[in-house]
């Protein structure tokens, strides 16, 4: 039987906050045993991280412990922003298969590659879900992904870039006793538990869909053979005074994942932001590389959209799980969303519970979010990536 448990600190002081947190989870468990331990931790802590790791070891045993910094921490009912916060969130489940490595960064010239990523069982390919951990300075995004998808195609990837350093070599990533500055601390989760996943990119469509008929790399020519930038002028003043001035905030492009769908809803856009418009030549650019022949939608993104967002996926979810409520989650949430997004505290976990139910939930502001949408990773921006725990069998994702 899966269980979760959660434990929260605003102690500054580390030892005696990760006494409290460890302590909890332990004794949450009983004579069970931890076999799998994520820790997040803000900046406050970032020079105590070998005796946070000690006093967990020492307290909880867990078989395989992973973790990083974030420039605020997730942690039950809670969102840590700007003070001290710790949070340990423990499982137990034997039946659970997981690998944890490291991906060392290998510079090449000019490229940079990943070495470490573990073989993957045949039996587990393609059911896997790796989480993973990322220093924003050292890793090659790009190469992460494709990494992923070369060696096991089909896998969801989850997880967020690790926050709150202001430089290079002052992330802290965690691996079981091992401390780390650069690359990826993931583990592979194959087996023994139901896994979902959950993207909310925060963002609403505005207009109509549009197949893109002339394009270079991230620069769109032609909307349905009409330039971009006046199909988006005709749009904008058939809205209503307030989505028009939404759309003055935070106007983004959707691009469709799946082109044979008949309709489009929540999650079957990849989003990414609008970079420029050329007068001249009615030019778009954006955020990402686009082919002839995709489909493509302007949306809005706004704390009110966001939430819209959020909201609407978790009622699907709860829904697609019924009779079979999740046990624990992961939550990675943008540091560009939080209080001052939303202006009320607690926006993003709090939906959660709503919804899901008091589940015990850890995670932490991240400096871009990494997961599935239309069956690939990506890296997101102002997005909450969060991973479901279930007792197996589920409805796997």
């Amino acid at each position: 039987m899966l269980q979760c448990h959660v434990a929260v600190s605003q102690d500054r002081n580390p030892q005696q906050a990760t006494q409290v947190v460890s302590r909890s989870v332990h004794d949450a468990f009983g004579g069970a045993g931890c076999d799998f331990a994520c820790i997040f931790f803000s900046p406050h802590f970032s020079e105590d991280v070998s005796s946070l790791i000690e006093i967990v070891q020492k307290n909880l045993s867990p078989k395989i412990l992973i973790g990083c910094m974030g420039a605020g921490v997730i942690g039950g009912t809670q969102e840590i922003e700007e003070h001290p916060g710790l949070v340990l969130w423990g499982l137990s489940n034997p039946m659970m298969h997981i690998t944890p490595f490291h991906l060392t960064p290998k510079k090449n010239g000019e490229e940079v590659a990943l070495d470490g990523l573990p073989d993957i069982p045949k039996e587990y390919m393609g059911s896997q879900t790796f989480l993973l951990f990322a220093d924003p300075y050292s890793t090659p995004i790009n190469e992460l992904f494709s990494l992923l998808e070369s060696h096991a195609p089909g896998s969801a990837a989850i997880g967020g870039i690790a926050s709150g350093a202001g430089s290079e070599g002052e992330s802290r990533l965690i691996l079981n006793e091992h401390i780390f500055e650069s690359g990826v601390v993931g583990v592979a989760i194959q087996g023994g538990v139901g896994i979902r996943t959950v993207v909310s990119q925060g963002c609403q469509p505005i207009g109509e869909r549009y197949v893109v008929t002339k394009v270079d790399r991230n620069v769109i020519q032609e909307l349905g053979g009409i330039p971009p930038l006046e199909r988006l002028e005709r749009m904008l003043k058939e809205l209503g005074e307030s989505e028009q001035q939404q759309a003055a905030n935070g106007l983004q492009v959707g691009i469709a994942m799946d082109e044979h769908r008949a309709e489009f809803g929540q999650g079957d856009f990849l989003i990414r932001g609008l970079l420029g418009a050329d007068r001249q030549t009615g030019y778009l650019a954006i955020a990402d590389f686009v082919e002839e022949g995709q489909t493509v939608q302007f949306h809005i993104r706004d704390a009110q959209a966001a939430g819209a967002d959020l909201t609407g996926l978790l009622s699907e979810e709860r829904a697609a799980s019924l009779g079979n409520p999740p046990k624990g989650a992961l939550l990675f949430s943008c540091n560009g969303r939080g209080q001052q997004f939303f202006q009320t505290s607690h926006h993003d976990v709090a939906l959660v519970h709503q919804h899901m139910g008091m589940l015990p939930i850890a995670g932490f502001f991240a400096g871009g979010e990494i997961g599935p949408v239309g069956g690939k990773n990506f890296l997101h921006g102002y997005t909450a990536s969060m991973v479901l725990f279930y007792d197996a069998p589920d409805i796997t994702s």
